[in-house]
């Protein structure tokens, strides 16, 4: 049975379910138990989570923590230039050390206006749009398959799918996400 690895956030964790329910009999579904966090953190995991797993299909979106702002910061938590580093070593290192198909998926929208209003840092839907964009170029570099997750939300109905939180999404918004996951990776099984 072919392995499909999912890393991502918080966002990733919630459309898993749907992601797993989906492929179940057709497909071993593997992710880390925790929340992939920034795109530093995901290269400082990368052996443990996706080499060392031998996966067929690898799933990656990392970009929320990034671009995450502390009240009043000029900077993003991981800023542009390094983000776009990130997943250039990211992706060099997935192509070079698997045998795997990857795919990458691009970050979601947020309602900064919900955000600010429930968090104590700020995430801005133009720094969503830069980090996509960046990403989108390391994306196209490396010929991979793209997952538009932005574009799914936004063309759904970003606002009656988001949460008050501005950022997580309500059932049927990740019952969304996971089935423009699943359409993404089950090409990517053969036969």
């Amino acid at each position: 049975m072919k392995r499909i690895l999912l890393i991502g956030d918080s966002i990733r964790l919630g459309y898993e379910a749907h992601v797993r329910r989906a492929l179940e009999g057709q497909a071993e579904i593997l992710s880390p138990r925790e929340n992939g966090g920034t795109s530093v953190n995901v290269l400082a995991h990368l052996d443990e989570w996706a080499i060392a797993q031998l996966p067929d299909v690898v799933h990656l979106n990392c970009g929320l923590h990034d671009l995450r702002r502390e009240f009043g910061a000029d900077e993003n938590a991981v800023p542009l230039a390094a983000y776009e580093e990130n997943l250039e070593r990211i992706w060099s290192r997935l192509q070079g050390e698997t045998e795997a198909a990857l795919v990458w998926a691009t970050t979601t929208p947020v309602h900064e206006g919900r955000h600010h209003a429930t968090k104590g840092f700020d995430r801005f839907e133009a720094d969503v749009v830069a980090y996509n964009a960046a990403a989108l170029r390391v994306a196209r570099r490396h010929e991979l398959a793209i997952d538009d997750l932005y574009a799914t939300v936004m063309s759904a109905g970003r606002d009656r799918l988001l949460l008050p939180d501005g950022v997580h999404y309500t059932d049927e918004g990740y019952a969304l996400l996971g089935a423009a996951v699943v359409a993404a990776v089950r090409p990517l099984l053969g036969a």
